[in-house]
C-alpha cells in the first residue's frame, strides 16, 4: 500500500505527483463541499419566515468563494506547487494580457462590491434603463435577471454598479405611478376628475392609502390634460395595472360622453392665387 501511495505518477524536474497527493486533493475537495453544505444550511436556517434571503445568499456566495480559495491553496501546497511562483507567473500573464481582460476584471471587482455592499440582492426588482427585472443570481462576474416576459438575461456586474439602476425593492412598498389622459375642450372637468379617481379606487391592486388623486396638468393644443396618480405595491407588474386603468377610463368616458381628442391642426388660406 505504501509503495502504491508513493508511486510517481508525474515526475518533471524536481516536481513529483503521487497517488497520495491525488487522494489528499480529493479529500480536501470533499471536506470543502461538506463544509459549504453545512454553512449553507446554517445561514439559511436563520432566515425563517423573514424576507431576507437575498442578503443571506450574498453572505453565502462571499463565504463560498473565500472557502474555495483557501481549499485551492491547500491543494496546491499539498501536491507540491509553489504558490509564490504561481502568483508571480499569473501576475506576469495578466500584465501581458493587458487591456484584453480589463473589462473582465472590472466585472469581477463589481461583483465583489455587489456581494459585500448588498445594494442589489437576489429577488430584488431592478430597473436598468428601460428594462425591469428580478435578480435571480449574482455570480462573481455576471448576474442573471428575469424580465417581465420571463426571459433570463445575463448582465455584466459592472452595469449594476456603474449604470443608473433603480432598485424598486429598496423603495417604500407603496410606490407612486401615473398615467396621462387628455379630453376635449368643453368637457366637464369635475366629472373627468371624479371618473379618474373612481376608476383607480375600484382597482384591486391600487392602494387605498394614500388615495389616488388627479392633477389638471395643462391646457394642451387640442386637449385638456390630466394626470392620474396612484400608489401600488405591485411595481413589477405596474404596466398591466396601467393598461387595465386605461381600458376602464376609456369605457367610463364613452358612457359619459367625454371625448378623447386626436391631434389636429387648422390651416388658414389667406389668399387664393388668381389664374392667369
Amino acid at each position: 500500500m505504501k509503495k502504491f501511495l508513493e508511486y510517481k505518477l508525474i515526475e518533471v524536474d524536481n516536481y513529483v505527483l503521487t497517488p497520495y497527493d491525488v487522494l489528499v486533493a480529493i479529500f480536501v475537495i470533499l471536506i470543502t463541499w461538506i463544509v459549504l453544505k453545512l454553512i449553507h444550511k446554517a445561514i439559511f436556517a436563520k432566515a425563517g419566515k423573514r424576507n431576507d434571503t437575498g442578503t443571506l445568499n450574498s453572505i453565502f456566495i462571499v463565504t463560498k468563494y473565500f472557502v474555495w480559495t483557501i481549499a485551492v491553496i491547500i491543494i496546491l501546497q499539498t501536491i507540491g506547487v509553489n504558490i509564490t511562483y504561481l502568483i508571480a507567473s499569473s501576475a506576469a500573464l495578466l500584465v501581458g494580457l493587458g487591456l484584453g481582460v480589463q473589462q473582465i476584471f472590472n466585472d469581477i471587482v463589481s461583483g465583489i462590491f455587489l456581494l459585500f455592499e448588498g445594494n442589489v440582492k437576489i429577488n430584488d426588482v431592478v430597473q436598468i434603463n428601460d428594462m425591469v427585472a428580478t435578480v435571480k443570481h449574482i455570480n462573481l462576474r455576471t448576474s442573471k435577471v428575469e424580465t417581465r416576459d420571463n426571459v433570463i438575461i445575463i448582465v455584466p456586474n459592472s452595469k449594476l454598479i456603474s449604470d443608473n439602476v433603480i432598485n424598486w425593492s429598496t423603495i417604500d412598498e407603496n410606490t407612486r405611478f401615473s398615467i396621462k389622459v387628455g379630453v376635449s375642450y368643453g368637457s366637464d372637468v369635475e366629472k373627468v376628475k371624479t371618473i379618474l379617481e373612481s376608476v383607480a379606487e375600484n382597482h384591486d391592486k391600487i392602494s387605498k392609502e394614500p388615495k389616488p388623486f388627479v392633477r389638471f396638468t395643462d391646457f394642451g393644443n387640442s386637449s385638456l390634460d390630466f394626470e392620474l396618480l396612484f400608489f401600488t405595491k405591485n411595481s413589477f407588474r405596474v404596466k398591466n395595472i396601467k393598461s387595465e386603468l386605461r381600458f376602464a377610463i376609456y369605457h367610463e368616458f364613452d358612457k359619459n360622453n367625454i371625448n378623447i381628442p386626436f391631434p389636429q391642426q387648422d390651416i388658414y388660406i389667406k389668399e387664393i392665387p388668381k389664374n392667369n
